[in-house]
């Protein structure tokens, strides 16, 4: 955050605000934050009614007295602007600052995220407080990031912003004649004469088209950036310096994040895995995306600002997590790329909806729990880490992951219709990588995508080419690249408008084929890919026939009507190879199997040269390998060199017992690059 910060951050979000009458908790508070080695807070994130309680009325004293005392006790201060829960007063004097929901009717006052980002009333009262507390705060020697809002979600469709659509649609198409082309509205007679025609699209209403889908998607993620982009202008004002953040959150897809982080300096994440189900090793997996997509959205560290240190209360099932969980799911963070361990809760509160969401410091206020202990472990571990602060990622391997691909697959009338999978699909091809502990960027197709430092480009199920992919990716190949696409990729345009002629679109000749149908298995139907040797690996969901092959067929289907036909191929283009998938691997074993022959070529570098034991993986973070154990047995290795253990200092060689969810920190002992 501030090149004088020298350590990771370690604590949370902390709301003081709820215990205003009881000043005994708030000294006990930061007693007991030195004890856990908590360094930073997020502060003042669902404040407003504390701060602002009529309008233009500001009370800053119990904030004043509360950073006094973090400061005082070394504690630095992510301070929020309070924009993610709006007061009641707000709501009742201003309707117009509350969504209109998809039956366009107006919501009432609750929740957090029911607010309009378009209205110019919520942006103004917003902007003031911003203000006020950027004038108190901006140059307060505790304060070290901004914190915008809180996980913004959801989108409003009340006069305000179906007009506002309406105008970023002109400002799109400069006309009606090129929307009416480029949404392809003849069909069903969706042609539109006047733009006021428009409205949002709505289960009320229409929203039958995909290509008008996606453009409100864009415009959604237009407007949440220029809301967040608003608030950053209102607090750098004060202190240009001063970095900002807004928290992201997993698995959401409402907003386009490689857009929204244009407008931060930072990016944080709130990461919630539901540990200890069927498989902690593909919830694992699963994570570690999540985090280099993090990484990735910046081409820098992150930060995850949220966490829980045992369990959550909003899940259908909240488990504790079990002895040594907390400690590894926080290094695999900080593996990949995490600069913070920050957790959502210090201290539980005694009511609304989440009094019963984990935190460091429960009800009964005490600190000698097993979870204050398993945060103190993590405290004392992240400050033994400071050699491997600020180290990057390095990645030989890219995975195209977009936000409006997506879109595209999820509004397709096509396929397993409204369950396409892109998300988890992306995640089958990381794990496979992830698991041998090869390093992996996420990009997606914006202009900015450069793809020339990769040796290998995996591109799965991209459906949708924009901003010239093809081309891009026909270079990549030719200049020595190796790529992978798969089944259902160059098949629509940026408008969601399918391309006329052969796919995938611009790249037939490059693969050595082209894509005819697509037939889509029924859930617990299989085919088989029979490799080259006599491996035969079972296929699901998705089998694609080519056509016109001219690549070298390395597999062929094994079943059906086109037993025999090609289903994996390599085709030299170039200087570089392109392989073409058919089909989708179903176990991580076929897929294991499938990437393997891809890579074997390219002798990528994994982050240890050791065979690991199913369920330990390395992750390599500049000079440092973290080893971690996603099981819940003992595993025992072997290690070649001497590594040091930086988290308990000891050193590691030969015959070596990783406890269950164990982790190691391992940094060369001579000191060298891993």
């Amino acid at each position: 955050m501030k090149p004088d910060f020298p350590v990771f951050l370690h604590g949370g979000d902390y709301n003081p605000d709820q215990w205003l009458d009881r000043p005994d908790i708030l000294e006990a508070d930061v007693c007991m934050m030195k004890k856990a080695h908590v360094n930073a807070v997020s502060l003042g994130i669902f404040s407003w009614s504390r701060l602002e309680p009529e309008e233009g009325v500001y009370d800053f004293g119990w904030l004043d007295g509360v950073m006094k005392r973090l400061t005082d006790a070394g504690i630095s201060i992510a301070l929020a602007t309070p924009s993610g829960a709006r007061p009641a007063w707000l709501a009742q004097k201003y309707p117009e600052v509350l969504r209109c929901g998809p039956d366009f009717q107006r919501m009432h006052f609750g929740e957090r995220h029911n607010h309009c980002l378009t209205s110019p009333v919520y942006r103004e009262k917003v902007r003031a407080i911003d203000a006020a507390l950027a004038d108190r705060y901006a140059k307060h020697p505790g304060v070290i990031l901004w914190h915008i809002g809180n996980e913004f979600g959801g989108e409003c469709r009340c006069p305000l912003c179906a007009e506002a659509f309406r105008g970023w649609l002109r400002n799109k198409y400069g006309t009606l004649a090129d929307l009416n082309r480029r949404w392809w509205t003849d069909f069903w007679s969706h042609r539109y004469t006047a733009w006021e025609q428009i409205e949002p699209p709505s289960p009320a209403g229409d929203q039958c088209n995909p290509s008008m889908r996606v453009d409100w998607r864009r415009f959604v993620t237009s407007q949440v950036r220029s809301f967040i982009e608003m608030e950053r202008d209102a607090v750098k004002a004060f202190n240009p310096a001063l970095p900002v953040t807004a928290n992201l959150m997993e698995r959401f897809w409402d907003y386009d994040y490689f857009e929204l982080a244009q407008a931060i300096d930072v990016v944080s994440w709130d990461c919630y895995p539901a540990w200890h189900g069927a498989d902690d090793l593909q919830r694992a997996a699963e994570f570690a995306m999540n985090h280099d997509l993090m990484r990735s959205l910046k081409h820098k560290p992150f930060l995850m600002i949220e966490s829980t240190p045992s369990l959550v209360n909003w899940k259908d099932v909240n488990k504790l997590k079990r002895p040594g969980m907390h400690l590894l799911s926080s290094m695999q963070a900080v593996a990949h790329g995490s600069q913070s361990v920050m957790m959502f809760q210090w201290r539980k509160g005694r009511g609304g909806s989440e009094a019963f969401h984990g935190a460091v410091v429960s009800h009964d206020g005490r600190d000698d729990t097993r979870v204050f202990r398993d945060v103190e472990q993590v405290g004392a571990a992240l400050e033994r880490l400071t050699p491997v602060l600020g180290e990057e990622r390095k990645a030989e391997v890219c995975l195209l992951f977009d936000w409006e691909n997506r879109w595209a697959l999820d509004f397709a009338q096509m396929g397993r219709r409204g369950a396409m999978q892109y998300f988890d699909t992306c995640v089958r091809y990381y794990r496979a990588l992830w698991e041998r502990g090869i390093a992996v960027d996420l990009r997606d197709m914006s202009e900015a995508t450069d793809l020339s430092g990769y040796r290998l480009v995996v591109a799965p199920m991209l459906f949708m080419f924009r901003n010239g992919m093809d081309e891009r990716l026909r270079r990549y190949v030719e200049a020595g690249g190796t790529l992978l696409v798969t089944y259902l990729s160059g098949i629509v345009d940026a408008d969601d408008l399918a391309f006329l002629g052969d796919a995938p679109h611009g790249l037939t000749d490059v693969l050595g084929l082209r894509a005819e149908e697509l037939d889509t298995l029924y859930p617990g139907e299989t085919n088989s890919l029979k490799l080259e040797g006599g491996v035969s690996v079972p296929v699901s969901r998705y089998c694609e026939l080519p056509e016109d092959v001219s690549a070298r067929v390395v597999g062929t289907y094994g079943e059906d009507f086109y037993a025999g036909h090609p289903c994996l191929t390599v085709n030299s283009f170039g200087q570089g190879k392109a392989w073409y998938l058919a089909a989708e691997p179903d176990t991580e074993q076929a897929m294991r199997t499938v990437l393997a022959r891809v890579t074997e070529e390219l002798g990528l570098t994994a982050a240890l040269p050791e065979t690991l034991p199913q369920g330990v993986v390395a992750t390599g973070r500049g000079r440092a390998v973290f080893v971690q154990n996603y099981t819940a047995e003992t595993q025992t290795l072997w290690l070649t060199d001497a590594w040091r253990d930086l988290i308990t200092g000891d050193v590691r060689q030969g015959t070596a017992v990783l406890p269950p969810y164990g982790v190691w920190a391992l940094m060369k002992a001579d000191g060298e690059q891993a």
